[in-house]
């Protein structure tokens, strides 16, 4: 099977992989749906609990990251989705509680398994294959999500496309710049960055590629989902993002976003395709709790992970630089 290096074949991109070797690193976070903190509050915070779970697995790669401030950027769109900020003062006990847990307790793995909660998933499968099921089943919380994510999707007022450009910005700069490329993308944030990828590859034929994407969280598995990504009336190449050499897939027991986890079956064909290296999923305990109760979708505890930074730590390193 081709190789990706060999899929985007020409004298510019092959002199672009060897230049970026010697560049500093970028990592590019996009969250999910709903208000978060303000821009620099919210990277600080994302930041620090990053860090922490990297130098859990590498003292010497965490060490490398912080002493390089403008290697880590957030693509902060819910501001302009929502026209509101999260007080960051609501969850600042709850960050220093995940960063200073090295892993998931008993009593959170219990709480992540248990019957309630494998139960409540399988309901939500039963409502992504039929949809009519939803208005029946859908909590307060999901009818929040879906109502902003039919926003998106309908594009009002030119909200995504605006959402989309946010990313895409950064992403250019970061690829002319020849610097090495991880986006890490969360919950809603990941549809975002699958959206964006397929236009820069397709639409607006952007020469950008990204050495790895790590999503976590994400609803991209479900069928909802799955009918209106950018691409979904398109065959073969055309349907999918040729610009990622390399996905990963990180989901928590107990997500309910992610109820469906297994990307790397629901995207084989971009595999076959030879589109992309590979595809991988993993599983993950997060044990971010919110004023004592769990919440094991939270962006702060994935981060703060040792399967995420193990990711993380991993592309860090085959990046070679000096």
């Amino acid at each position: 099977m081709q190789q990706f290096t060999q899929w985007h074949d020409n004298g510019r991109t092959r002199q672009h992989r060897r230049n970026q070797m010697t560049k500093l690193p970028l990592i590019i976070y996009v969250p999910g749906l709903l208000p978060k903190p303000e821009h620099g509050a919210h990277r600080d915070a994302l930041f620090r609990c990053l860090i922490a779970g990297v130098r859990r697995r590498d003292e010497k790669v965490a060490l490398d990251i912080a002493a390089n401030l403008h290697c880590f950027d957030v693509v902060s769109w819910t501001y302009d989705f929502y026209r509101t900020h999260r007080d960051i003062a609501c969850d600042a006990a709850s960050i220093d509680a995940v960063i200073a847990q090295d892993g998931p307790t008993r009593a959170d793995i219990a709480e992540a398994s248990s019957w309630k909660r494998r139960l409540t998933r399988q309901v939500f499968s039963l409502g992504d294959f039929m949809p009519f099921l939803i208005r029946h089943i859908a909590t307060e919380r999901m009818e929040l999500h879906l109502r902003d994510l039919r926003r998106y999707v309908k594009n009002n007022n030119n909200i995504a496309e605006h959402t989309r450009q946010m990313l895409k910005v950064p992403l250019r700069a970061a690829f002319e710049a020849q610097r090495p490329i991880l986006l890490i993308a969360h919950s809603m944030g990941s549809v975002i960055a699958y959206d964006s990828l397929w236009q820069m590859a397709h639409g607006h034929h952007d020469d950008v590629l990204i050495d790895q994407l790590l999503t976590m969280g994400s609803p991209l598995g479900q069928n909802y989902i799955q009918r209106r990504l950018q691409g979904r009336s398109e065959s073969g190449k055309r349907r999918y993002p040729n610009n990622i050499r390399r996905w990963v897939n990180l989901t928590s027991v107990g997500d309910l976003t992610a109820i469906n986890p297994d990307l790397a079956d629901d995207f084989r064909e971009m595999v076959r395709l030879g589109l992309i290296d590979s595809i991988e999923d993993a599983e993950l305990h997060n044990y971010f709790r919110l004023d004592g109760e769990l919440n094991v979708h939270a962006e702060y505890g994935y981060l703060a992970n040792d399967v995420t930074a193990k990711v993380i730590t991993e592309w860090w390193r085959s990046c070679d630089r000096p």
